[in-house]
């Protein structure tokens, strides 16, 4: 019998008997004497479970007759300690992508009982949350109360009313959307959403989110089948369903990086004998995809289709003018 499984039947003896002897409980869990107080003293002081001795009565049982501690409950979930340091590194991830504080007050009594559970265990849970770093970098950071509305709204299955800033065309709008799902993609928060106002699917930066109310109307179901489907496979947050494929041949010496780097999952990649690398991606739409080859530099062709490749060549010249 594994820890995990003494500390249910303790609890079970206890709640059955009501009362049970120190040797007892020994009898029946097949411990030592040592081992039996390291569990109560364990269930006492990290799982707050009520657990007295009654002198007078001799055996143990819970204060007031029942479980009824502060927040004391055995747990579904059982983690032993490299597990447990590997949820706080995880943490400390998500503490580093969480820039709107969405997730943190709602996660820190978690944090604090993982640590509490970790104990003296080998490895300090501080030291791991100070050596474990990710650097967000152009991140768009977006109101708490923004993700309160949304993740609402995705529970509940309800409708929300949106005032939002399209960047592109530097106009604002007021719609009724059915959020479908969140997605994090490169620093920024997206909602996949029903706009009923176009009567098809959008996707909606987070961040250009002005202001959002809950709507007391039902959403619009789609499955994530549809979604997916109604959405496309391009390249990019905006990804469309009418696909291209763009032919980029980098450099032998950005061919060492690239060939490493996943720019899309259909992506198809061929290193040629001269040492340079080319790059097959499907896109929709291209101003995403202009941005990562315009990153490149000189270090990049477009060789097709020639639309992409003329519209590389103005934005390059169009560059290269303001240094002039």
């Amino acid at each position: 019998m594994n820890q995990t499984e003494r500390f249910y039947r303790i609890d079970q003896l206890i709640n059955q008997r009501g009362l049970v002897p120190f040797d007892e409980l020994m009898r029946e869990l097949e411990v030592s004497r040592a081992t039996l107080k390291r569990d109560l003293a364990y269930l006492r002081d990290r799982l707050n479970a009520p657990i007295v001795w009654d002198r007078e009565r001799g055996g143990y049982c819970f204060a007031g007759g029942a479980a009824t501690g502060p927040q004391y409950e055995l747990p579904g979930l059982w983690f032993n300690d490299r597990e447990i340091l590997a949820l706080l590194t995880m943490h400390r991830l998500l503490e580093e992508l969480d820039t709107g504080g969405m997730l943190g007050p709602q996660i820190a009594p978690l944090i604090a009982r993982l640590k509490a559970l970790l104990g003296t265990a080998e490895g300090d849970p501080d030291e791991i949350i100070r050596r474990v770093r990710l650097i967000p970098a152009q991140n768009r950071p977006v109101p708490p109360v923004r993700f309160e509305v949304v993740g609402s709204a995705l529970v509940k299955r309800q409708r929300v009313e949106i005032a939002y800033h399209t960047r592109s065309r530097n106009a604002r709008s007021v719609r009724e959307v059915s959020p479908q799902r969140l997605v994090h993609y490169r620093n920024a928060w997206y909602l996949d959403a029903w706009c009923h106002r176009s009567e098809s699917l959008r996707v909606f930066a987070l961040d250009a989110v002005e202001d959002a109310r809950l709507v007391d109307r039902r959403a619009r179901d789609l499955s994530l089948k549809t979604v997916e489907a109604e959405l496309g496979s391009g390249y990019g947050i905006y990804r469309g369903t009418k696909l291209r494929w763009a032919v980029l041949r980098f450099s032998a010496d950005a061919a060492r990086w690239v060939r490493a780097e996943v720019w899309h999952p259909r992506q198809e990649g061929l290193a040629l004998p001269d040492g340079r690398y080319e790059l097959r991606i499907p896109y929709s739409q291209s101003p995403e995809l202009e941005m990562d080859i315009l990153r490149h530099g000189e270090q990049v062709e477009v060789v097709s289709p020639d639309s992409l490749r003329k519209r590389i060549a103005e934005r390059l010249a169009t560059a290269a003018a303001a240094y002039r």
